[in-house]
């Protein structure tokens, strides 16, 4: 059942914004204050993507998006951004996932991955540019 979720929620998303291919960060996803940390995620999904039975590169992935989901609601927490607690929902949720994630990653699970991290910078980050303290 959660994998009949995983894709429902991963066809509605791809619907938003394109994953690019290849799959890297490019200047459409700029955000000044969070342009290097993105590039590390995208960087270890593709990382993932590359190498699906180490598991090292899966704790790694997990790792780089649990330093920077804090990193960013610290910054909206700073700023009292009102949508602070959705925002962190969102990000644990996500966490709770990719948690859930083992090698080998199947292709499902990185599509999955690739989809949200694109539509929640596009879809959800952008949506307070300019609003983050620094």
């Amino acid at each position: 059942m959660k994998v009949l979720v995983i894709l429902v929620a991963c066809v509605a998303a791809s619907l938003a914004y394109p994953i690019p291919d290849p799959f890297q960060w490019d200047e459409s996803f700029r955000y000044d204050k969070l342009d290097e940390q993105h590039k590390k995620l995208f960087t270890g999904i593709a990382d993932v993507q590359s190498n699906p039975a180490d598991g090292a590169a899966i704790s790694h992935l997990e790792d780089l998006f649990y330093k920077h989901f804090r990193f960013e609601e610290k910054m909206m927490e700073e700023v009292g951004y009102a949508n602070l607690p959705a925002h962190k929902r969102m990000h644990t949720d996500f966490e709770s996932e990719i948690k859930d994630i083992h090698t080998p990653v199947q292709g499902y699970q990185i599509f999955f991955m690739k989809d949200w991290l694109v539509n929640h910078i596009k879809g959800i980050d952008f949506q307070y540019k300019g609003k983050l303290s620094s």
